[in-house]
């Protein structure tokens, strides 16, 4: 009877979006501004690489997929920011929580692998130029991007099962604006030492890869730096530029939320970094690949005026 009466949660509550309670219209429609500039902007992007032949290359094959999984990745927790900002009962359902927090996590373990292979790429393509196109094949990066993306999926689905089997016996108040990890684990009736341990798993995680990708980078901006033609500096600090400000501001927002240890933040400061993470930061990444890269928004003008592209090529 006793076991019985452990797991009697089947739903949590969102208490993220207290303070917005009298507001809630206010801030519906700008996030809802973001979350279809966020997937517009990104299918822009894989649109554009795949139409267009030029940017037919590794480099630009990565950026689309980081651009696909972005869509999916704010999708996996901004459509229940919008319902929980309109709604009374700002709820989810046990399964829901766990299917949330397993995509939006799956997704950006995915995307932080998809990252890493970029910092590679960029390396290899500027300190072993002559090589690199027997190494970075087409069949070769299809083999990465696959794998990264079974990566990013598999690595997390023991510890959502885990977490499924544990007992939750009250309360139900998840103090987030989304199902994460450390704050549904409060809520568990069980030893507070796991939350600890997966802390520090996750946190391991995080500095390794962001240890990888600013090696990778480093080496980089060395190389660059002993290039002699200054058009030449130019041109390879421009290939690097929206990738190094992509992975500060992923890997940022990621430190600042999951790399706290023993800080314990506000509830207005946790629900800002919350939204910064999953909302901001997806945000810009469109409007850095955009824009920082002249190929990039050729590509993107000619699929948005292609009538306008081939009158003028025909001139």
């Amino acid at each position: 009877m006793k076991s019985a009466n452990l797991s009697t949660v089947t739903e949590f509550i969102f208490t993220g979006f207290s303070q917005l309670q009298d507001g809630g219209l206010l801030y519906f429609f700008p996030l809802l501004f973001i979350y279809t500039f966020i997937v517009i902007g990104n299918l822009l992007i894989v649109f554009a690489v795949r139409l267009d032949t030029r940017l037919h290359n590794p480099m630009y094959n990565f950026i689309s997929i980081f651009s696909f999984l972005e869509i999916w990745y704010t999708t996996a927790t901004i459509p229940k920011m919008l319902s929980n900002l309109v709604s009374r009962q700002k709820t989810i359902s046990f399964i829901g929580c766990l299917l949330q927090m397993y995509f939006f996590h799956s997704l950006g373990n995915t995307e932080g692998a998809l990252l890493t292979v970029m910092a590679i790429d960029r390396y290899l393509a500027i300190c072993s130029p002559l090589r690199y196109p027997t190494i970075m094949t087409p069949r070769r990066c299809a083999q990465i991007s696959a794998g990264s993306c079974v990566f990013g999926f598999l690595i997390l689905l023991p510890e959502i099962v885990w977490i499924s089997t544990l007992p939750f016996c009250g309360p139900n108040q998840i103090h987030q604006i989304f199902c994460d990890f450390t704050p549904l684990l409060h809520l568990a009736c069980t030893d507070a030492s796991v939350i600890l341990v997966q802390d520090v798993i996750h946190a391991l995680a995080i500095l390794i890869t962001g240890l990888i990708i600013s090696l990778s980078y480093i080496r980089i901006v060395v190389v660059i730096l002993g290039i002699p033609s200054g058009e030449g500096r130019k041109k390879a600090f421009s290939t690097c530029a929206a990738h190094i400000a992509v992975f500060l501001l992923f890997f940022g927002s990621v430190g600042l939320m999951y790399l706290r240890f023993s800080a314990v933040y506000t509830p207005f400061w946790d629900a800002a970094i919350a939204l910064t993470f999953s909302v901001l930061a997806p945000f810009f990444n469109p409007i850095i690949y955009s824009l920082r890269n002249k190929d990039m928004k050729d590509a993107i003008k000619k699929l948005l005026c292609p009538h306008k592209m081939f009158n003028f090529l025909g001139r």
